[in-house]
Parts: structure tokens; sequence; C-alpha cells
């Protein structure tokens, strides 16, 4: 078969494809990546620019159409213009230029057609009215075939992880079902029939009506969960003998106010014998707000043995010993009341004999103009233990290398939830069933599952705000999400937030976020799918004409089925019976997870051996179902190993390109894509730098 280039063989814009690129990684409001947490998603614009180039034809490959150098540099400098603006974030739902760019994909692929009419299988392969389908065997957050499907093509997402396959679903299988439909929900049918009487019948575009059953049931559950365990979550009253130690509580006295969050404290006995019966805060900070004129910090007032935490605002005395909180060092910390250090190997101790306990260092409230900070009062402290729910005894698997929780005895995922925080996820996760009961029609429930779907992620994405693994941010004033950091690192002091405030980790804040994406998603291509399914074995949506561009795993980086387990302990419970199968086990499945993981496999030869060889077999399939007039893209993360002062030397990379050649495939261009965080987090390491995006083709025998 003669082989034209496509322009990804040839050139690309990438400078504009890598500005933007970065500036993406700042867009919250709308972003696929804002449905649901998937580490290490390739941006949008990435995507959309290389399965662009994969299916246009470079100038140069038509010299019948362009016979002159300058005349194929003059409609390749044409191409640019379009992917500069195609790879625009403002530009993802700009219909006019995403036509044009359907055109231009079309445009190519019937020259290609027309070429191969007398194709033994033109009529499978070469259908001048059908684009090739599109597969990615390693869909994880779900870009590559978002973009395949804002591009016009059918789009197939596959991944052995339940949870990426969920996601996948939300954003290509079900919007397409239901483009067009207006929402079902009775409050909206109600403004519809008043607006018909009006002669103002609203058109629904794409995906809007659903985005609008989403917040509409989304705050059904919040409002029926705040019924059922409202309780667990009181105001806070400020009285009288606060003001008198605050004036600037003068004007809220007698008032009860909304809480926004709690923070605490983990605790330990202190291992001074003179203070054994005395609970010590392991706090790497005093300082509640380092916002510059609205400081505030805790202020520990240790008394006989004792000790109390009260709230102050402004700049402290000691601002040095406020910062630093009780920590000596990374982990190791020293008694509040004694001074005397308290180690790790203590902590850890402690930790598995089940005696790390925690303390409220400080309440924040709704103020009239912004947080108030105030102290821990006995009654919110009884209040947060007072619920009673079954947490999960999924046990938490994977090496301390990035489960960092595990040395001090949280071993199972109930253990990195409050006893309050277990009972929100609870009653929200059956909640999920009494929303959609009313949903659809007893014929057709397909509508109430895939709303079911999204409100189950709602759940998930609230259990990232709502676990003793959150942290305050000091300078924003909000709480941030356990996955900071792809691991699940100890934090010691944890912010426990009220999902009922409407403020930072709030329920309502979780339903928002996922509504605003629904309603932006591309909705195309009906026949789109996303299953769960083994990269070594042949997809059942995957011929020998399908156009393939994957983001494989990175040989030995972080497992992410023992991080996502995190998730799917709240999405099992409301999403079995709506996908009972993708949901049958009680955890991720692991051992067929291609990484290169020593903790997992016995050993760096044995990881090496079944990296090597299960990639291989993975990239074989690839190579086989691969279309062979359109090359295949594989995005490789780059990481660079540690430097010696022999040079660098990459294992992964090296691995990885073997089994890319073992598997018959031949590399016809690679080029270096900007798209990962930079920034040390263990000393004379670096993060995933750069994607290396390797166009291949399927070799001759």
């Amino acid at each position: 078969m003669a082989l034209r280039k496509k322009l990804i063989e040839v050139a690309l814009p990438l400078d504009a494809i890598n500005k933007a690129s970065a500036r993406e990684k700042s867009i919250r409001h709308g972003h696929p990546s804002t449905l649901h947490l998937w580490w290490a998603r390739r941006p949008l614009a990435a995507a959309r620019a290389v399965i662009f180039a994969q299916m246009v034809d470079d100038p140069a490959s038509w010299p019948e159409e362009f016979s002159t150098e300058a005349a194929q540099e003059a409609e390749r400098r044409r191409l640019f213009r379009l992917i500069e603006q195609l790879v625009l974030w403002e530009n993802t739902t700009n219909e006019e230029l995403l036509e044009q760019a359907r055109n231009e994909i079309r445009r190519s692929w019937r020259r290609t057609c027309a070429e191969h009419q007398d194709h033994p299988q033109a009529a499978e392969l070469f259908d001048p009215e059908r684009l090739p389908a599109f597969h990615d065997p390693f869909a994880g957050g779900g870009s590559l075939p978002l973009e395949a499907q804002r591009l016009g093509l059918e789009a197939h997402a596959s991944d052995l992880n339940p949870v990426a396959v969920l996601i996948n679903k939300a954003m290509i299988e079900i919007p397409p079902k239901f483009a067009g439909m207006p929402p079902v929900n009775p409050e909206a049918r109600a403004q519809m029939a008043k607006d018909r009487e009006l002669g103002m019948e609203r058109e629904w575009r794409g995906t809007e009506g659903l985005a609008e059953d989403v917040r509409y049931y989304g705050k059904w559950m919040r409002d029926e969960a705040e019924k059922r365990i409202g309780h667990l979550y009181p105001k806070v009253e400020v009285t009288a003998q606060m003001a008198r130690e605050r004036p600037d509580l003068e004007r809220y006295v007698g008032r009860k106010l909304t809480v926004i969050a709690w923070l605490w404290a983990r605790t330990v006995k202190s291992p001074n014998p003179a203070h054994r019966d005395v609970h010590v805060p392991l706090t790497t900070t005093f300082m509640l707000s380092t916002k510059r004129g609205k400081e505030a910090y805790v202020d520990p007032i240790a008394n006989g043995g004792r000790y109390r935490l009260v709230v102050k605002i402004g700049t402290p005395t000691d601002r040095e010993s406020t910062t630093s909180g009780t920590k000596i060092s990374r982990n190791s910390f020293k008694c509040l009341v004694s001074g005397t250090p308290i180690s790790g190997d203590y902590i850890k101790a402690e930790g598995n004999a089940g005696r790390i306990g925690s303390r409220c260092l400080a309440i924040v409230a709704e103020g009239d103009r912004g947080r108030l900070y105030l102290s821990p009062t006995a009654q919110h402290e009884r209040v947060a233990w007072q619920a009673n729910s079954e947490s999960s005894s999924v046990p938490i698997t994977g090496s301390t290398q990035y489960i960092g929780v595990r040395p001090y005895g949280m071993d199972c995922f109930g253990s990195l939830f409050t006893p309050r925080q277990s009972a929100l996820l609870a009653t929200l996760a059956s909640l999920v069933e009494g929303a959609c009961q009313s949903v659809g029609d007893e014929d057709d429930s397909s509508y109430a599952r895939a709303l079911a779907i999204y409100l189950g992620l709602c759940v998930s994405r609230q259990a990232n705000r709502s676990s003793n693994l959150n942290f305050w941010d000091r300078v924003g004033e909000n709480i941030q999400q356990v996955f900071a950091r792809q691991a699940l690192s100890m934090v010691w002091d944890f912010v426990e937030s009220n999902p009922f405030s409407g403020s930072s980790g709030s329920f309502t804040g979780q339903v928002g976020y996922l509504a605003e994406v629904v309603a932006r998603l591309p909705a195309r291509s009906p026949s789109s799918s996303a299953t769960q399914h083994d990269a070594v074995l042949p997809h059942p949506h995957s011929s020998a004409g399908t156009l393939i561009s994957t983001d494989p795993p990175y040989y030995d980086n972080i497992p992410y089925a023992d991080l996502a387990d995190f998730f799917y302990v709240w999405l099992r419970p409301s999403m079995r019976a709506v996908m009972p199968s993708l949901f049958a086990t009680l955890a991720t499945p692991k051992d067929d997870e291609l990484v290169a993981f020593a903790f997992r496999h016995g050993g760096k030869s044995e990881a090496e051996g079944f990296f090597m060889g299960k990639m291989t077999q993975a990239l074989g399939c690839l190579s086989e179902q691969a279309h062979r007039a359109l090359p295949v893209t594989i995005y490789y993360a780059f990481r660079q190993a540690e430097r010696t002062s022999k040079g660098v030397a990459s294992t992964g990379w090296q691995t990885f390109l073997e089994a890319v050649i073992e598997s018959g495939f031949g590399v016809t261009g690679t080029w270096p894509i900007r798209t990962e965080y930079t920034g040390a987090l263990k000393t004379k390491k670096s993060t995933l730098a750069s994607s290396i995006v390797l166009v291949c083709r399927h070799r001759a025998a």
C-alpha cells in the first residue's frame, strides 16, 4: 500500500501547542478535568492538535495538487493557522472553527479513499462517507477520546480501571445519546410549560438539559442529606464571652454562623512519663491564615500539664514558633506541654496500636466580609464524633513510596475518613438511587441510569474534599483536595469541610463543577463507547481500520489502581445497581495493571520483565488494529532519571522504545510537548517533565 505522509510526520506549530497546553493547566470552570479527578491527564489542546495532524495530509504528499515547495509551504502555513486557533481553550465550543477542522479531516480522508478505491477491502477500510473510528486502549482521564469525538470521529475508550471507564462514559458515551434533550425535572418542566404559554419555548442545545438535571437532582440529594445528618454539622453561636476576648466578634454576638470548616490536629499521648495521660497535638503550624491583613493563628496556652487552644487575630508575637507549630523535622514533633521530642518511630508505633487521635484547632465560619476564625468549642468537638456509620474495610494497597499513611496504622480506606465524613458519603451514595427513581419510565430507564452515573461522580468528587487527608490553604483560605500530589500523603493538621455550607468543600460546589463540564461536552457520535478492557487483548470496537492515539502507562510510575480505590469504595455503593459488571469487585483490578512496580511483582527485574512482555503485547494489538493509511501516536511522559557523574539514564524510556520496536512499529517522527508539572518533590529528582509523542507506522515484515 502506497502511503502518503500526514502533517504530524512532517511539521507541527509546536510553540502554539505548547503554549496552549501550558495555559490550560490553570483553567478550571468547565474544563473536563474538573468532571472528576484522574492523574496525569493530557491537555486537550495537545490531544486535539495531534489527532487533527494524524488525519490531515501534509501538502508535500500531494505534489499533484501542490506542485512547488512554495505552494506546499503556503498550504502548510494555512493548516498551522487553523491549528493555532484550534488549540485555544476559548475555541473548544466554537462550532464554526471546529467544523473547519472536521472539513479538513474529511477532505484528506476522501483523497485517501479515492487513491485506494481498488483496494480489496475498500468498502470496509476506505469508505469516503465514513471516517475511521478512533480508539484509545489506555484512556485514563479521557482527553484523547474526547478530542477525537470533538473532531467528528466515532470515539472508543477502554481502560482496565473501572473509575477511568466511568469517567469516559460520562464524557463520550452518555452525552451523545441525550443531545438536544430538555431536562426532565419537575421544576424545569413547569417553567417550560409557562414559557410555551407565552410563546417563548427554549431550545436545549447539546447537553444543556442533562446538565440542568444534574444540578436539580444534585440539589435534591444535598437537601435530603441535610435533613438526615444536618445535626452533625451545627452552626456556631458567638457568645458575649467570646467577644470579651475578641472585640472583632462584638458585631456577631447572639448570631449563629454557618461553619465552613473545622481544622484538626492529630494527637498522640506525650512520651514524657510525667504527662503520659496528655494527648498532645502534632501540628505543622499554628497559623490559620497568612493572608495579608487577615492573619489569624492558634495560641496554645499550657498550664500545669494541660493546655487549651485559643484563636487570635493579627500577627503573633513569636512568629517563628507559631509558624512551625510543634513540628521539629519531617515526621517528628515536640510535646506541647513538656517540649519532649516525639520521634517518627514513636508516632508510628502509636498509630499501629490505634492510639492516634485528633483535636480541634479552630472553627472557620462565614463572616459578613470573609472567613471568621473561632476557638474550638467542646460542643463542636463532641458532635464531630457522634456519627454512627459503617466505614470501608477495603485494604489500602501499594508501597509506602506513595501511600504515606500506611506506616501510621491507616491500612484500610475507612481510616481516611472521620466518622462524620463516612456518614456523609454513605448518605449521599444512598441517595443516588432515590434521586433517579422518578426519572424516565418503566420501559426505558437509560436516562435515569445515565443521571445516576453523574450523581455518583458528584459523591466521589465530594470524597476528595471530605477526608482526613485534606488540608487548609492558609493563603487562599480554602480546602485543598486529597490528591494535591499523586499519593495518599499523611496530613498532620487536616481540615473537615461542611458539605452544606455552600462554600469551599461543599456538595453544591461539587455538583456545580461537574454540571458545568457536562454542559460543554461535544455530544457527538452516538456510537461512541467506553468499556473495561485489558489492552493486551483485541478490542471489540477496534478493527484493522482504526485511528489510534494513546497515552500508555509509564514504566515504573505510580500504579493508579492503588490510588483509584480511594474513589472506587464510594462509587461502588451507588454504581453497583447501575453498572453491576463494572463494579462487581470490592476493589479495582491490580495484578494486570501495566506498570513495572517492584513492590507488586517481587523485584525490579521481575517487574521489568512483566512490563516489557505486556507492553509489547499491547502495542502489538495496536499495530494490528491500526489503519495502515494512518499513523499511530503514542505519548510517553519522559521522566528524567537521577543525575549522576556518568550522565542521565532512563530505564523506562529505553524499555518502552524496545517494546515499540518489538511490537512491529517503526517510528516516523517524535514531538516534545510540554504537558507535565515540573517541580522537585525529592532531592536530585524531577517530576515528569514533558511528553514525547511518538509517531509510528506498522513496519512491513
